[in-house]
């Protein structure tokens, strides 16, 4: 092929970029060729003519003209691209007119320009929404710089960078990220590419799902991925290729089952043979009750003994729920609402399903669909009140879980747990594993030390502005256990600097914290072994 390229004439216009061309057939694509030449290439007002092998194409579909962002001067104003194929003697003419630039424009630094061939229907150039979720873990989020390709059935779109988001700051934890990506429409995608360069601090990146809407056909393609792209987590890999969701029209229902696949691993501990629990209910705001005659109501307080269950396993995640107090009873749902049952019959084997909220739902096994379900005034719900007004929602309290010598997790999140090093640092995205263990050391009622397992004499402790570990064991390292009702979370209220908790910053850190009700503040416990 030969190749003339047209600087503009206008200020500035030249580069000191490299520039590449990359030609697109309907027998596929020739990748990125890079135009070199000698001399001062690419000055304003000026055609540098190239002959590049771009192989066996087919017909010419686009191509995609652009600089890898180099030099003093990288900012390109391009007027014109003709290409003449010399097998053929076809020539194409492609006009641009555009900046290829970080600072002009809209930042991007490369561009697509279909063929017009009379008589054929010409691919508009699509300015396609590219959303990028990050994970709301700790230190979820990277300063790296972020590229992404895009694969559809016509063409893909090349490495572009994500570059300027509509966020002040791109890819924050737990943050959407809005890019705007420039295209010849690729058809229907089916596969992204993305990944970073691992520079910076904090480059890992926990990325929860990308969203790709086109204008064009105005249809919206999820790509799930909830994973790290870290070279310290998982497999260390940097670059993820992520397929569209099974049947698209459906991904918040995929990613909802994902994360409560995620929270039942995470918490089925609660649900481990002969575990003693109370179940809140998040309408009352009151614990669960089977009362001596047999009824169930959500009134009690969480010193009512007849709010106390034992669990017996079935198989998978069924459950049965056995009153502490009253042997043979347990939870059941008879009749489209929840009573109490001889606990030998059917009716009490329950399904418990993890929600992305930390509590659970209670469906009957037997009859499916039906849930262990309360009104606003505690009573258990029949079939005919409705959704309206009610609530199957319930949180898990396990008993027991600070006892003197107990060995426990604080999950941060479903998959971090916070953790003492041996150098003295605490943080919260520790792995959930015996590096996170620690030991209870009961100093009063509610109020306890953390000693690292892995590392002996060192205490969690908050001096000054440091939450860090100790090796004293003094008043420092005395905490209050705030239980959090709502969500079943504790909070570590410091007992010597009263008004300060452990918490997290964004990238994971443990900081003295007020507790204004985030979830910064709030620690999931894990009961590993009760002494």
């Amino acid at each position: 092929w030969k190749v003339c390229v047209l600087t503009s004439d206008i200020p500035s216009a030249a580069t000191s970029a490299e520039i590449y061309l990359a030609l697109y057939g309907d027998h596929g694509s020739s990748g990125s060729i890079f135009l070199c030449g000698n001399g001062d290439l690419f000055q304003p007002g000026h055609e540098d003519i190239f002959t590049v092998n771009a192989g066996n194409i087919g017909e010419l579909c686009k191509i995609r003209i652009g600089h890898n962002n180099s030099g003093e001067h990288p900012k390109w104003h391009c007027e014109e691209v003709r290409l003449q194929n010399l097998f053929t003697r076809s020539v194409f003419y492609f006009s641009v007119h555009r900046w290829l630039a970080r600072d002009e424009d809209d930042g991007e630094i490369c561009r697509e320009l279909p063929v017009f061939q009379p008589g054929y229907p010409v691919l508009p150039v699509t300015a396609y929404e590219v959303h990028t979720v990050t994970g709301d873990l700790w230190n979820a989020g990277t300063d790296a710089d972020v590229y992404i390709s895009v694969f559809g059935k016509n063409s893909d779109s090349g490495s572009r960078q994500l570059f300027k988001s509509k966020q002040l700051t791109k890819f924050l934890k737990g943050q959407t990220d809005c890019f705007q990506l420039e295209a010849v429409h690729l058809g229907n995608l089916y596969k992204v590419v993305i990944g970073h360069d691992g520079l910076g601090a904090g480059n890992g990146w926990f990325l929860e799902k990308v969203v790709i809407k086109d204008p064009v056909r105005h249809i919206e393609y999820t790509f799930l991925c909830h994973r790290w792209l870290d070279q310290g987590e998982e497999d260390g890999k940097l670059v993820r290729e992520l397929y569209i969701t099974d049947n698209f029209t459906f991904p918040a229902k995929q990613e909802l089952e994902l994360k409560r696949k995620e929270i039942w691993v995470s918490e089925r501990w609660k649900f481990y043979e002969g575990t003693i629990l109370q179940f809140y209910c998040k309408l009352t705001e009151k614990f669960v009750c089977l009362q001596p005659d047999g009824t169930v109501d959500a009134l009690g307080d969480k010193k009512d003994k007849y709010g106390l269950f034992e669990v017996a396993v079935r198989r998978g995640n069924i459950r049965v729920f056995n009153s502490l107090h009253i042997r043979h009873l347990a939870l059941a749902v008879d009749k489209g609402q929840v009573t109490a049952l001889d606990n030998v019959s059917g009716h009490c084997e329950l399904q418990v399903f993890s929600q992305p909220n930390r509590s659970i739902i209670l469906e009957s096994v037997w009859l499916p669909g039906h849930t262990v379900t309360f009104n606003h005034q505690g009573k258990a719900a029949d079939g005919t009140t409705g959704y309206s007004g009610v609530s199957r929602e319930l949180i898990v309290h396990v008993k027991g879980i600070f006892r003197d010598g107990a060995i426990v997790l604080l999950n941060t999140s479903p998959i971090q747990a916070l953790c003492i090093s041996s150098d003295g640092l605490c943080r919260g995205t520790g792995s959930q594993s015996k590096e996170a263990y620690l030991r209870i050391h009961k100093i009063s009622s509610g109020v306890c030390m953390f000693e690292s397992v892995q590392n002996p004499n060192m205490f969690l402790m908050i001096e000054g502005n440091q939450c860090a570990a100790s090796c004293t064991g003094d008043q420092y390292c005395y905490f209050k256990v705030e239980k959090n009702l709502e969500n079943g979370s504790v909070s570590l209220e410091s007992e010597k600097n009263k008004g300060l908790y452990i918490g997290l910053l964004p990238d994971g850190q443990a900081k003295p914290l007020v507790h204004t009700g985030e979830s910064n503040v709030m620690l999931y416990p894990q009961l590993i072994k009760c002494m």
